[in-house]
């Protein structure tokens, strides 16, 4: 058994001295015996060249005050977070909770927040962000382009953020940044079955254009702002459809649109919706009345045909009329009528004309 133990700390070491399990302080460099014959005296030596101290029993060490001379101390109360740079690099974020930093061979920097602003910014959060650990301390929202935060602290609305990044400290309440979407949407709204105003059951296919215009209240307003739009629009499409007859469906859309979307706008404000525009994209009706409307449409058509033959007829037979009281009231224009005619026969047949005072036609002689 030795009596004595002999410890060697070096110039860029500290030794920790440990009696019966208890600290009694801190070894500087040079060469240490201690009388102990039972084996009750440790001493750990630590490397100052490694920043921080780690040590099992660092609370005691801290409380102990021999570091003051050598080391950087802190103590981060629950709503306290500590940035700390040395040598000019960051190098990490301290949660609450008690550290130590060897100043003797490092130059070490540090800065205090409090938490409780929930919020953090920094003119190096790009640096800090690129530190061991730092997701263990800090959440990080991105919102993009096009898009809106809309930030609550414990159920309560605090602010609505613009694009860019956003960073919050964790274990500080409950926090949520709700990503809202800025951009104008298009939503297809199928139909449903639907009764018209004169008893014809069709569906009828919308298209609805709209962007968010106030972002809290469509977060607060309604669970799903998309869905609450998507059912509002189809029960304006319901009562709007019910109300006109078929006819008036088919031939005049573009006044049941706009009722349509003059319902959606007063309702879909009260969710922080804008709608843009409302079009009827498709009238859909059961087979046995598409066979019926067709048919109908057939008789129409066949109907306006016969009408603008019986037309064209009558025209015709007016001007013939015409022409022949012309003709008779006169003789010369008759006379190079019938030279026409003899030169449109003579185009396909030989003729020998003989010319009289009665009249061509009396004397025309065709030798075939």
């Amino acid at each position: 058994m030795y009596l004595f133990k002999k410890i060697k700390v070096r110039s860029y070491e500290k030794g920790l001295l440990f009696r019966d399990r208890e600290f009694k302080g801190i070894l500087n460099a040079g060469r240490h015996w201690f009388f102990d014959p039972f084996n009750k005296t440790r001493v750990d030596v630590v490397s100052m060249r490694a920043p921080w101290l780690v040590h099992e029993d660092l609370d005691v060490i801290i409380r102990s005050g021999v570091l003051q001379d050598d080391a950087l101390v802190l103590d981060l109360k629950d709503y306290q977070r500590a940035l700390v740079w040395i040598d000019e690099r960051f190098d990490r974020v301290l949660g609450r909770g008690r550290y130590a930093i060897w100043t003797p061979l490092r130059d070490v920097r540090y800065e205090i927040v409090d938490a409780r602003q929930v919020r953090f910014d920094h003119p190096d959060i790009n640096v800090i962000l690129k530190s061991e650990g730092v997701f263990a301390e800090l959440n990080v929202s991105f919102i993009q382009e096009g898009f809106a935060g809309v930030f609550y602290r414990d159920g309560a609305y605090v602010n609505t953020f613009g694009p860019g990044q956003y960073l919050f400290w964790n274990q500080m309440g409950k926090v949520k940044l709700y990503h809202v979407d800025l951009r104008e949407i298009v939503l297809d709204v199928s139909g449903q079955e639907i009764m018209t105003a004169d008893k014809v059951t069709l569906r009828m296919n919308a298209v609805v254009n709209y962007r968010v215009t106030h972002a809290r209240k469509s977060i607060e307003a309604v669970d799903d702002s998309r869905q609450a739009i998507y059912r509002e629009a189809q029960l304006a499409v319901r009562a709007v459809v019910g109300a006109y007859d078929l006819d008036t469906l088919l031939s005049d859309k573009d006044t049941v649109a706009g009722e349509l979307e003059s319902i959606l706008r007063k309702r879909t404000a009260e969710f922080g919706l804008e709608v843009i525009g409302l079009g009827i994209r498709d009238v859909i009706l059961p087979g046995e009345m598409k066979e019926l409307m067709n048919r109908v449409i057939e008789a129409k058509k066949k109907a306006d045909a016969d009408l603008i033959t019986r037309r064209e007829e009558t025209a015709a037979m007016r001007s013939r009329a015409n022409t022949a009281r012309i003709l008779e009231n006169n003789p010369t224009l008759m006379r190079l009528r019938e030279l026409d005619v003899l030169e449109k026969i003579s185009e396909k047949a030989r003729l020998n004309v003989v010319l009289g005072e009665k009249g061509l036609a009396e004397r025309v002689v065709n030798l075939l």
